[in-house]
């Protein structure tokens, strides 16, 4: 009889097994761990432990194990009494979490956990876990995170990031805070005055896209105090990715210059990059240039003395439409990557693999040893070869699951698994890790968890068996359920198929109001990308689930994302028929429909107020918490705002297409700007039916408005989400008369 992989509180039926099992796999005390060596401090990795299990943190010993045998943690122990060995502190994390899913049955998600449901003392493993990292490098966050997470994010919230990537084994993180000064310390020594270069660099939540050389200026010039308080939160979160055994991945220097260096500098080669989608992008320097190796050598000298030293710095080339004038590629890469190696010998240049970036002329042109491509694209399209792309060159399986930092949920979960193994084990690969880039990071824990996955298993993932084993520990323990209700998810929203997406439909209701309306986002599924009947199942399954599980804020947060989503994918069959009933100048039904859909987001926006991940209130408040007065307040406020509306200035909003690009179904958001617009949309149309002008509507103006407020949100969640759930439920009829309480009143 097999022991290996049983949960002991799986089911009773397995409880004799598991003490059958106890007997015969004696633990084995923590000398006799393969290859343990002193050689690193467990000491960051048991704080780690205190601020995530702090009533359990003192029944885990960790133990130290040498590198010999590559990345790997090992587990064992007797119950109350858990040795965990690993080769790193962050390693030691990635075992602990291990440890609780397959033993304890409870999880750390990101967002969500069911730690209440650990037993006093921790039970023993019934045989050893031991695991390798199937890949070296194990990279997160998207260059643009930093803006559509929250630009404004405070040390206990990237405390809990950085907690939270290293349970789950990612040993790279993309880290741009505190970069813009950087940049202001470089250029002063250019001939620049500290207010020229504050007006040039974007407030904190459009930084992303100024570092990428797409645009700059937007939102400032922010105060010297946002310097320092980047900067302070740029050296807190570096020290602790060191202290975990993890590498900061530095933005580094390929060219950016601010506005005027001819100026200064007559004669010197610039390119003009012309604009990106309505912005003015900065000009790009010639990276043969001399000038451009004094730039660089002050860049890599002041990142230093801020932050310190790093093997693997991120930069794009031509990004997005980026030009390269009469400058060879070839030669502007060599000029980038010498001016690396001079400041960092032997570090890597990393390179998003996005649209046509790295160009071939890129990774032709330098020691292809020195670079790693983390690949955005490798579940989006078919037919993709990236050995024949990027010859020689290592490359990171990456996904964009979404983008903006949208809410949909969802992701091709079955093309990571399929294509990770492939992609892996065939002949020349150079697959040589994972990078977990969506946009808009901490709002999808499955695809999270699983997608990290792939870098702990040498065979592929069963997804038959992951989806249910995930339910319970998801939720602390086995529930039928819980169990269905992720076998469904797992075969709708987290089944899509490559080909042309790597991220679901966006939500209707966050559209700029049109009759003709199938995407909020320019840039975003037109349809549906899964059966919508279906899914509803998993609303049903979920609000089934037992009493002694709903407890858990992984549970409360499931509920209200996975119920949010049926709601909003009704508006996409809801929409049709209010064209219809308009183009037919049928009035009472129009209105009829139009009240439908109004009730319908008034009941979203209910459930959204139940858990505090959906609150807008909370994203701005980090905002408001970081400022020196009232002035600031209102700036960084806007800062934050605009990102999710107009994104940025008219031209862009309107005619680059960027309005809504940041999209998400949230408390306060839904019911306050999308509410706004359609409401002014309906009454609009009834106006035209009532054989009066419809009144036009300058959306962006609107989108501006509410940008431009600076009302109080909440930032505590509100009501029940179990029985705001099942309202919602009836109000959608997707559920059998079992399932839902008859006795629940519709709002």
């Amino acid at each position: 009889m097999k022991c290996a992989g049983i949960h002991i509180h799986r089911a009773m039926a397995c409880m004799g097994v598991v003490a059958w099992c106890l007997l015969l796999s004696p633990m084995l005390p923590s000398t006799a761990f393969a290859g343990s060596a002193a050689t690193f401090d467990t000491a960051p990795a048991r704080e780690a432990l205190k601020r995530l299990l702090p009533r359990h943190q003192s029944q885990i010993e960790l133990v130290t194990l040498g590198a010999e045998g590559g990345e790997r943690f090992e587990v064992r122990g007797t119950p109350g009494h858990i040795e965990v060995a690993g080769t790193s502190p962050s390693v030691l994390l990635t075992g602990v979490e291990a440890y609780l899913e397959r033993v304890p049955m409870v999880s750390i998600g990101w967002p969500g956990d069911s730690l209440d449901r650990l037993p006093k003392t921790l039970p023993a493993p019934p045989q050893p876990l031991e695991h390798h990292a199937a890949v070296p490098d194990r990279f997160a966050l998207n260059d643009v995170d930093d803006g559509y997470s929250d630009a404004y994010l405070d040390w206990p919230g990237w405390e809990r990031k950085l907690d939270r990537l290293a349970l789950r084994g990612i040993n790279e993180v993309f880290m741009p805070v505190g970069a813009e000064e950087v940049y202001r310390r470089t250029f002063r020594e250019f001939g620049y005055s500290d207010d020229a270069l504050r007006a040039w660099i974007p407030a904190p939540a459009h930084q992303p896209w100024w570092l990428l050389q797409n645009m700059s200026a937007f939102g400032g010039p922010v105060s010297a105090h946002q310097f320092e308080r980047r900067v302070a939160l740029g050296r807190r979160i570096v020290a602790r990715l060191r202290e975990l055994g993890m590498t900061p991945v530095f933005p580094g220097y390929f060219g950016t210059v601010p506005p005027q260096l001819v100026a200064r500098y007559p004669g010197v080669g610039l390119v003009p990059q012309g604009q990106w989608v309505g912005f003015q992008r900065p000009d790009w320097l010639d990276p043969r240039e001399p000038l451009f190796a004094r730039i660089a050598a002050t860049f890599y000298r002041h990142q230093r003395e801020l932050f310190g030293d790093s093997t693997m710095f991120k930069m794009d080339l031509l990004h997005e439409g980026g030009r390269a004038g009469e400058v060879p590629v070839g030669d502007a890469a060599r000029g980038v990557m010498t001016a690396l190696q001079a400041a960092h010998p032997g570090a890597r240049w990393v390179m998003l693999g996005w649209q046509h970036n790295p160009p071939r002329a890129v990774v032709e042109a330098v020691d292809r040893s020195k670079l790693l491509v983390v690949d955005g694209l490798s579940d989006r399209y078919d037919g993709m070869d990236r050995e024949k792309d990027w010859p020689g060159v290592p490359y990171a399986f990456g996904t964009i699951p979404n983008f903006g930092g949208h809410t949909t949920l969802g992701a091709n979960t079955a093309v990571w698994v399929q294509r990770f193994a492939a992609w892996r084990s065939k002949a020349g690969s150079e697959l040589r890790g994972i990078a977990y880039m969506p946009e808009g990071s901490g709002t999808d824990p499955a695809a999270f968890a699983l997608f990290t996955a792939l870098a702990w298993r040498p065979e592929a993932l069963d997804l038959d068996r992951w989806w249910p084993d995930y339910a319970a520990s998801r939720y602390g323990g086995a529930d039928a359920h819980a169990a269905e209700a992720w076998r469904i998810l797992g075969g709708t929203a987290f089944a899509m198929p490559s080909g042309e997406w790597s991220e679901a439909q966006d939500s209707l209701f966050a559209a700029r109001p049109s009759l003709e309306a199938r995407t909020a986002a320019t840039w975003s599924p037109r349809a549906m990308r899964y059966d919508a009947r279906r899914f509803d199942g998993a609303v049903c399954a979920l609000l089934k689930v037992a009493p002694e599980l709903r407890g858990t804020s992984a549970y409360r947060y499931d509920l209200v994302d996975v119920t949010r989503q049926a709601i909003s994918n009704r508006a996409r069959s809801l929409l049709p028929q209010i064209k219809a009933a308009y183009e037919a100048k049928d009035a009472p039904r129009f209105h009829e429909l139009t009240a439908q859909w109004m009730g319908d987001m008034a009941a979203l926006d209910r459930l959204l107020a139940s858990d505090p991940h959906f609150l807008l209130g909370r994203w701005l408040m980090n905002a408001r918490a970081a400022v020196g007065n009232d002035v600031e307040r209102a700036q960084l406020e806007y800062d934050q705002r605009s990102i999710l509306a107009s994104w940025g200035d008219r031209s862009g909003a309107d005619g680059g297409g960027l309005h809504d690009y940041a999209n998400r179904e949230w408390s306060g958001l839904v019911g306050g700007l999308y509410v706004q617009r359609w409401q002014r949309y309906f009454a609009s149309l009834g106006q035209s039916l009532a054989g009066r002008k419809p009144a036009a509507i300058d959306w962006f103006a609107l989108e501006q408005g509410w940008a431009r407020s600076s009302e109080a949100l909440p930032t505590e969640p509100r009501g029940d989400a179990w029985q705001l759930a099942q309202n919602v439920a009836r109000r959608l009829g997707i559920c059998a008369a079992d399932t839902v309480q008859s006795d629940v009143q519709l709002p």
